[in-house]
């Protein structure tokens, strides 16, 4: 992944409304979610639902499809992955004991954090 990829993710993640949104798409995968049920579910106003949901697509995190009168948008969980991948590719590089002490402090379980420093989760 490109610096200037990430940078244009994690812009499209530094909103609170975004990030729920993000959140749920992610929650909701593969079918993903239309317009009006997100909407709904985050208590969020559709017109100001379409400008995040915009900039979330833009960002190539969501894709969007039309079914009749409706959008479902679904987000991309590869690059969600790859993103989190790039985040994490080269910590601690060479201290593999630092990464497994991260991992321990962070508090969160195992199955749900990558693999860096070449080593497969404790």
């Amino acid at each position: 992944m490109k610096a200037q990829t990430a940078a244009i993710i994690f812009e499209a993640l530094a909103s609170e409304a975004r990030l729920a949104i993000f959140r749920l798409l992610v929650k909701y995968a593969p079918d993903g979610l239309v317009a009006g049920e997100i909407s709904r579910l985050l208590d969020i106003p559709k017109t100001n639902l379409s400008f995040h949901l915009k900039t979330i697509v833009h960002s190539g995190l969501a894709s969007m499809e039309r079914e009749g009168r409706n959008t479902r948008y679904r987000a991309d969980i590869p690059l969600m992955l790859e993103t989190i991948a790039y985040l994490t590719a080269e910590c601690c590089l060479g201290q593999p004991e630092q990464c497994r002490a991260f991992r321990t402090a962070s508090g969160v379980a195992p199955e749900f954090l990558p693999a860096c420093c070449g080593h497969d989760n404790p």
